[in-house]
């Protein structure tokens, strides 16, 4: 994975100075909040319900044993001895003293780490497929091309006031698992003619106003993809509205305009910017091909996998559903479960933070990934490895077999944190998850992807959730809306309202409803819940959600 070179420790540093003293300016009153928060939100500094967060950038979601960590260090050292991963590969500490947080940018420093661009109207942190470089549909790793983006995008002096966030995400195989067309940009990685190559997609976005990205080049060479995407976000930068925020994104700006009008004016600022490039650009991208080269896979008897999953129906389970393949039969990927049922979706604690970096360490060739599923990932351990890595996990709280699953929820930390969210979420999701261990019912479910926003704002991806689920203020009392059939894959859809909203007590009843409606109307054990929802329409889960006798009482 790419290392800081010189240039980029001097940058870094630089900058945890000079918010060092913007810090003490804040603490002894020189500067007002109102000043003040331009200046924190560049450092990744956010002013939460009850106190400072700060959101620490995990570059398409790659971390060695050693930043993991450090990430531990931290988490104990000033704030409550965890960390909450998020749905845009990052991490946030939810508790961290003001007069602190420039030890904390120190300390990530010292790491090769920084929270820079983790706010406000710029690009943000360049997400990635969580199986990049393993996965065994992979075309190429999207990761260096990532890197890339990153270094480009870092302090771009056009682009550090944009109309609004942007976001790209990138996939490098044909099963999109980055939700790239829910982005500002995605990147799909395809091959034409036997040219690698990526799709692009523009204007995708959840939030108040959701939408699928659209396609603005079918085939894109490798070779144009820096100044193509350059072109893209300057002509975004002169055409989205700045007069109004809720219609700043690019997705607006891409509905407003038109997908033929918008393709017009990025391949003409493409065929204007594309010669200053000189090649620059493609000769970086060359270094960091070498700097994200695949391991030395070890050779060795895979006996000892197998004997595991003959004799020991736990780990056979686990291994059922927190196992994926890989591009090297001998090894797989491991997904680590941050959803024990009952537990906050998504934070870990600084003890697990450190077992994560130690199995990295000695099984993982020193590779960990956060999923934007909140989830993290051990892309590289041997099959021989893996009964040792199951039993580390499952004696740290971390061995729960529910990849995929109904209770590997996405849920953003909705008002028991956030100062937007107008209803709960963690609680929600711990209760849904709590209720369907209790009834036996997950594994017989089989593939749910339950997402949970606490506002409008939708950062938990409640759109594109099989079963998504909106927490809104109705008159001071939270009131829950379900959507059903979305989707986050390369065929991506937004879910449909299904109805009126439930109040807290009544949404885990509800999800109740739906899933039993499920179980009763599939045809059989292998058709998901996503392809009975499909086949039958929305309807006959409406009529689960909203019964009959329910409207009779009303009347």
């Amino acid at each position: 994975m790419y290392d800081y070179n010189d240039f980029d420790e001097q940058f870094v540093r630089e900058r945890v100075a000079q918010f060092r003293g913007q810090v003490e300016r804040r603490i002894d009153g020189s500067l007002t909040e109102d000043e003040f928060r331009p200046l924190r939100l560049m450092n990744g500094l956010y002013l939460q319900l009850h106190a400072y967060m700060l959101r620490v950038a995990i570059p398409y979601g790659t971390l060695t044993g050693a930043r993991m960590r450090q990430l531990a260090m931290i988490a104990d050292r000033w704030d409550k001895g965890y960390g909450h991963f998020t749905t845009r590969q990052n991490i946030q500490f939810n508790w961290p003293e003001l007069r602190d947080v420039p030890e904390i940018l120190e300390a990530l420093a010292d790491v090769g780490m920084h929270a820079i661009q983790t706010s406000g109207n710029t690009i943000r942190n360049v997400t990635a497929d969580h199986f990049a470089g393993a996965a065994a549909d992979e075309i190429e790793d999207p990761r260096p091309v990532a890197e890339l983006l990153r270094q480009w995008s870092t302090d771009h002096p056009e682009f550090q006031f944009l109309p609004r966030k942007f976001k790209i995400a990138i996939t490098g195989a044909p099963r999109d698992r980055a939700v790239t067309r829910a982005h500002d940009i995605g990147l799909r990685m395809i091959v034409r003619d036997g040219e690698p190559g990526f799709e692009v997609v523009v204007g995708g976005g959840l939030g108040r106003t959701p939408m699928v990205g659209q396609v603005v080049r079918d085939f894109l060479p490798k070779a144009d993809l820096l100044p193509y995407v350059e072109a893209v976000v300057s002509v975004y930068n002169l055409l989205g509205r700045r007069d109004n925020k809720y219609k700043a994104r690019i997705k607006i700006t891409v509905h407003e305009n038109g997908i033929d009008r918008i393709r017009e004016l990025v391949e003409a600022r493409f065929e204007q910017i594309r010669p200053m490039f000189g090649g620059a650009d493609q000769q970086l991208l060359a270094q960091l091909e070498q700097s994200f080269s695949a391991p030395d896979f070890l050779r060795k008897s895979t006996d000892a996998y197998y004997s595991a999953r003959n004799a020991d129906p736990v780990f056979r389970s686990w291994a059922d559903t927190n196992l994926a393949e890989h591009r090297d039969p001998d090894y797989a990927i491991v997904s680590i479960s941050l959803k024990a049922h009952g537990a906050t979706p998504g934070d870990a604690t600084s003890d697990q933070m450190r077992v994560m970096a130690d199995l990295a360490e000695r099984f993982g060739h020193n590779e960990l990934r956060i999923s934007h599923e909140q989830n993290v990932i051990l892309p590289h351990v041997h099959k021989a490895d893996i009964p040792a890595v199951h039993a580390a996990l499952k004696s740290s709280g971390l061995g729960t077999a529910n990849i995929g699953l109904i209770s590997d929820i996405i849920a953003c930390p909705g008002m028991d944190y956030c100062a937007l969210a107008t209803a709960r979420s963690i609680p929600v999701a711990q209760e849904i998850a709590t209720r369907f261990e209790e009834l036996n019912l997950e594994h017989e479910i089989g593939p749910m992807k339950i997402k949970i926003s606490g506002c409008i704002n939708a950062c938990g991806h409640h759109h594109v959730g099989h079963i998504g689920i909106l927490g809104l203020d109705r008159a001071g009392v939270e009131n829950y809306q379900i959507t059903l059939g979305g989707d986050g894959t390369e065929d991506t859809v937004i879910g449909e309202r299904a109805g009126p909203g439930f109040a807290y007590d009544e949404i885990v009843n509800a999800v109740e409803r739906i899933v039993r409606a499920y179980l009763s109307l599939r045809s059989d054990a292998s058709e998901t819940f996503l392809m009975a929802y499909r086949r039958l329409g929305a309807q006959p889960f409406k009529d689960a959600l909203y019964p009959k006798e329910d409207e009779a009482d009303a009347a």
